[in-house]
C-alpha cells in the first residue's frame, strides 16, 4: 500500500437521500434543450432537440431531416428564435421538465419565453421547415415521423396565431435553415441525398 489516501470528490449520500447539513438540496432541473446563452456576434448551431430565443447571436443555423424547425422573428423588437424538434409529442409524466425534442413542448417553451419578453405569438413572423421522409423507399413500415412533425407544426401555428411567411416541408431531402438575427431573414437550402 502506498500510504496515499484519496478523499472522495463528493461526500457519500446520506441515508434517506436528504441534503447534508449546510448544503442546499439540488434544484430541480430546468427545460431540456433550452440554450440560455449564445456568443454575441457569432452563429449559433442549433442541435436536434434544442431551442433558442433572444437576440444575442448573429445568426442561428440548423440541419434538418425528418425533424422540423420553426423560426420566429419579431420585426419591430428584433427578437427571434428557433426550435428544432425530433418528434411531435410524448406522454409527459408529472414533474418531468419540458423537453425541446418534442414539438408540443418546444413550442410551449418558446411561447413562455416570448411572453416573458412582453410579446404575443401574433406579432411574430414564422417559417416552418423540414419533415423529410429520410427512410429508404424499400422500408415497408415507415413511421411517418416527418409527416407527423409537419402536422403538429401547422396545428400549433394556427392555434397560436403566428404569421406564417415561409414554408418548405416534406419531400425526402435534408435542409439547412439559417435565421439572420439582425434582419430576420431566413434562408433555406436543400441538400442532395
Amino acid at each position: 500500500m502506498s500510504g496515499l489516501h484519496h478523499k472522495p470528490a463528493h461526500p457519500p449520500p446520506r441515508p434517506g437521500g436528504g441534503a447534508l447539513p449546510g448544503r442546499a438540496a439540488a434544484a430541480p432541473s430546468g427545460p431540456v434543450g433550452l440554450v440560455r446563452h449564445a456568443r454575441p456576434g457569432h452563429e449559433l448551431l442549433l442541435m436536434p432537440g434544442q431551442l433558442y430565443f433572444g437576440r444575442e447571436p448573429a445568426s442561428i443555423r440548423t440541419l434538418l431531416g425528418s425533424c422540423v424547425a420553426l423560426t420566429l422573428w419579431h420585426p419591430q423588437r428584433h427578437l427571434g428564435g428557433m426550435c428544432h424538434y425530433l418528434l411531435p409529442e410524448r406522454h409527459r409524466s408529472h414533474g418531468l421538465p419540458a423537453d425541446g425534442r418534442y414539438g408540443s413542448e418546444a413550442i410551449a417553451l418558446l411561447l413562455d419565453l416570448l411572453a416573458r419578453a412582453g410579446t404575443r405569438a401574433t406579432e411574430y413572423e414564422v417559417h416552418l421547415y423540414g419533415g423529410a421522409d429520410t427512410l429508404p423507399d424499400h422500408v415497408q413500415h415507415k413511421t411517418q415521423v416527418g409527416v407527423r412533425n409537419i402536422e403538429l407544426g401547422w396545428t400549433l401555428i394556427d392555434q397560436h396565431g403566428f404569421q406564417l411567411v415561409g414554408v418548405d416541408v416534406g419531400d425526402n431531402v435534408p435542409r439547412t435553415v439559417r435565421l439572420d438575427m439582425h434582419s430576420g431573414e431566413v434562408t433555406m437550402r436543400r441538400s442532395e441525398r
